[in-house]
């Protein structure tokens, strides 16, 4: 059973190494308004993966994945919510400027939302963790707790690994809150966020 988890962790860890739609959203966050900000919303992404998991072991991602028409909805419904972050990102490049640790408590909740909103509006999460964490499984559990148990090793790998690149910005922050840094910076991220939407939309 340790060799199947270790290999699931290992397969867990290059798909969340993958840059997506989560690095770019604690990006635009964590360069505008610091790091606090920043792991806010790595925070919103984990209780987004939290949200699939507890579907998925409970079987409800698989009704999702495997109706058409709910996940076309969803689908749309995270490809505008995308398109809709990188628009406000290209609106207004380098704007809206924070020092560290300033953070209102409206603006700790969007940064929260937003990586929650972001994660629970993906189905592709529902169709990795319904077809890949089957197969990952250990063995010696039940399906569902070797499911469960993967679910949580994805959330820990996540955390662990856009914790450190949130910190790696804030540590670069002084570089990065330059006006015409921010401006390409958030320019930049504006346009992959929507190529990000656009792919989801137009993925099958």
């Amino acid at each position: 059973m340790l060799t199947q988890l270790l290999t699931a962790t290992g397969v867990l860890a290059l798909l969340t190494l993958v840059p997506g739609p989560d690095m770019a959203i604690v990006t635009r966050r964590a360069v505008a308004r610091g790091r606090a900000d920043g792991l806010r919303t790595v925070a919103g992404i984990t209780a987004g993966l939290l949200l699939w998991g507890a579907l998925t072991v409970a079987g409800l991602a698989a009704l999702l994945a495997a109706s058409a028409e709910v996940y076309l909805v969803v689908k749309l419904a995270g490809a505008a919510y995308l398109c809709f972050l990188g628009i406000q990102s290209l609106r207004r490049p380098g704007a809206d400027p924070a020092p560290e640790g300033t953070a209102r408590g409206s603006d700790a909740l969007g940064a929260w939302r937003t990586g929650l909103v972001s994660n629970a509006l993906n189905p592709k999460i529902a169709v990795f963790y319904t077809g890949l964490l089957p197969a990952l499984a250990p063995s010696g559990l039940r399906p569902a707790a070797g499911m469960a148990l993967l679910v949580l090793v994805h959330v820990l790998l996540t955390v662990a690994w856009l914790g450190t690149y949130v910190y790696v910005l804030s540590r670069a922050r002084r570089f990065f809150g330059r006006p015409c840094v921010r401006r390409t910076l958030d320019r930049v991220t504006g346009v992959v966020l929507i190529g990000f939407g656009i792919r989801v939309a137009t993925a099958p």
